[in-house]
């Protein structure tokens, strides 16, 4: 599998408001289950890769997603028909974004929902090689080849041109799917009584750190294959993550700001990212 990503980022950016008319992004959206936020592209995280960012400061990089279930297992809260394993409301963890000046697709620069890692000049990733570069991240798009599912890349093509997805092998990639998910990737809350204002901040896409934190604590203290929750783990995470304060959090809250006002320029990631201490790009070669 060869991708060109050069300029582009369609993964890592919600694109939607760019796109012509003729190409559907709404994919996330169809089917049994849909997330109840509307974050486009939500990168979902191992159990592993949530415990890293907790450990590494970053807690507050990370959010929830939970999915509208108006047929199958579910559980009510909020008003909402959560989709739940064992009467256990289920959710994803992913990384979150915010509008960031961005010019992709050889566009004009827009405040457009970005991931907090992308760098909006290079349009590179700023944590790209590194430990905590997500695996989901890394074997984009082979995991939608091996299921043949459209990729971002292809969507990407139908709508500017281009070449992005140069090779559509998609070698040995076995996506994680079904009970084997279970504590993986998809973690169930022990207690929907906890959640209750939670899942309607998360669908209005106005979850607080508090909120983050009860998820991604579960998250951290859950045992691939099983519902079990680790208590000692879970409340150490918890507290970590509300206690986060990193250049991620700190660049979210000014970007928020910076996009009620000003031009989007995207050389004022410098400024704003770099400034509070995230880690520069290569740019491309």
């Amino acid at each position: 599998m060869r991708v060109d990503c050069e300029g582009c980022a369609g993964c890592c950016i919600d694109w939607r408001a760019a796109a012509p008319d003729t190409v559907d992004l709404d994919h996330e959206r169809r089917g049994g289950l849909a997330p109840l936020d509307d974050t486009y592209n939500l990168v979902p995280l191992s159990s592993d890769e949530v415990r890293a960012f907790v450990r590494a400061g970053l807690g507050d990089a990370m959010t929830p997603r939970l999915f509208d279930a108006p047929e199958g297992p579910s559980v009510s809260v909020d008003g909402h028909d959560i989709a739940a394993v064992g009467e256990r409301p289920a959710f994803f963890v992913g990384l979150r974004k915010s509008p960031k000046p961005v010019g992709p697709f050889g566009q004009d620069p827009a405040w457009l929902p970005s991931c907090v890692f992308l760098d909006p000049e290079t349009l590179q990733c700023r944590i790209h090689g590194e430990d905590r570069y997500p695996d989901a991240c890394g074997t984009y798009p082979a995991d939608n080849l091996a299921l043949d599912a459209e990729t971002e890349c292809e969507r990407v093509e139908t709508a500017f041109g281009g070449d992005r997805l140069l090779d559509a092998d998609p070698g040995d990639a076995t996506p994680l799917l079904g009970t084997g998910a279970l504590g993986a990737t998809v973690f169930a809350h022990p207690d929907a009584d906890r959640l209750s204002g939670r899942v309607d901040r998360i669908a209005a896409g106005n979850p607080t750190a508090e909120d983050r934190a009860e998820f991604l604590a579960v998250a951290a203290a859950s045992r691939p294959g099983s519902l079990d929750i680790d208590t000692d783990r879970y409340e150490t995470a918890r507290e970590a993550v509300l206690d986060a304060d990193s250049w991620v959090g700190r660049a979210i809250a000014e970007w928020n700001r910076q996009a009620e006002t000003d031009d989007p320029d995207p050389e004022l990631g410098r400024g704003v990212e770099e400034r509070l201490g995230a880690p520069e790009t290569p740019g491309w070669d």
